[in-house]
């Protein structure tokens, strides 16, 4: 039988396998791959249809400022850091994306520390002394195994003030809903290894545990188009969603988005009791 670390690793190894395969997002232009236009379509069209991102993400906000990604994937939200002048690190554990990434800096003449890695061993790979101002990870602590081992390893670089802003995907969502019934699956890639959802009251208790508090917690996004034609560049909605007025649709996202974005910083009960220690 293998022992729980020999079953960690070789989850690991597949979730490693599964997005080298297909890096996410690597289909998102059908420009040359590695060009300045083929990352340019890849960016506007994930804004397009996830335009909460930059405003969860507040790019502008972090010039001068040390900024951590967690899972950088092939660099969409950490070229916008660099471009806005944040003091970036990426770390990202599919080796394939990471490749990406660093073309991706090189074609725009940016720079940024882009280091290969997991969330629940960032010790291994940063220096114990560093401090950042945002900690940042979108849709990636879901896939990692143990996150609240993830939780752990970031309060170590936190500051007294960093940010934690991460997403997740959330239990109580309309596209959870569809996976319940084999509707849907939670990657456009089928065979995912992990992909957890979680509930508010999931995160905040684990946030808690391990030294931070939620200031926010929002939903948002319901992915509206029919894929075989979004596969083809075309963003034709689903005929449920064609003739729903703006503001029912917005409402439905806001209640049942597939994100679920937390703001997050150290919690000062838990900084106060480790002080005292």
């Amino acid at each position: 039988m293998p022992n729980i670390d020999q079953q960690s690793d070789a989850l690991k190894s597949s979730i490693i396998d599964y997005w080298d395969r297909q890096p996410c997002n690597i289909n998102h232009s059908s420009a040359v791959k590695g060009t300045s236009q083929y990352y340019d379509e890849v960016e506007a069209r994930k804004y397009f249809v996830e335009p909460h991102i930059p405003k969860f993400a507040n790019f502008e906000k972090w010039r001068g400022k040390r900024v951590l990604e967690i899972g950088c994937g092939i660099g969409t939200d950490a070229i916008n850091f660099a471009r806005n002048g944040a003091i970036y690190t990426g770390i990202e554990l599919s080796g394939s994306s990471l490749e990406i990434s660093k073309n991706r800096f090189e074609v725009f003449a940016l720079e940024g520390r882009l280091l290969l890695g997991d969330a629940e061993n960032l010790s291994k790979y940063l220096n114990s002394e560093e401090k950042f101002d945002l900690i940042y990870s979108f849709g990636v602590l879901h896939h990692t195994p143990d996150i609240e081992l993830a939780f752990r390893e970031i309060y170590k670089f936190c500051h007294d003030s960093t940010q934690f802003r991460f997403m997740v995907y959330a239990e109580n969502s309309y596209k959870a809903a569809l996976i319940r019934q084999g509707l849907e699956q939670p990657e456009a890639q089928y065979g995912c290894p992990i992909a957890n959802t979680y509930t508010k009251q999931d995160l905040n208790s684990m946030l808690l545990r391990n030294g931070f508090q939620s200031n926010e917690m929002i939903q948002d996004h319901i992915f509206p188009y029919s894929i075989p034609e979004y596969k083809k560049y075309n963003y034709v909605k689903l005929p449920h969603f064609q003739n729903m007025p703006v503001e029912l649709f917005r409402g439905l996202e806001l209640e049942l988005g597939w994100h679920l974005m937390v703001t997050a910083k150290k919690d000062e009960a838990f900084i106060n009791k480790s002080n005292e220690s």
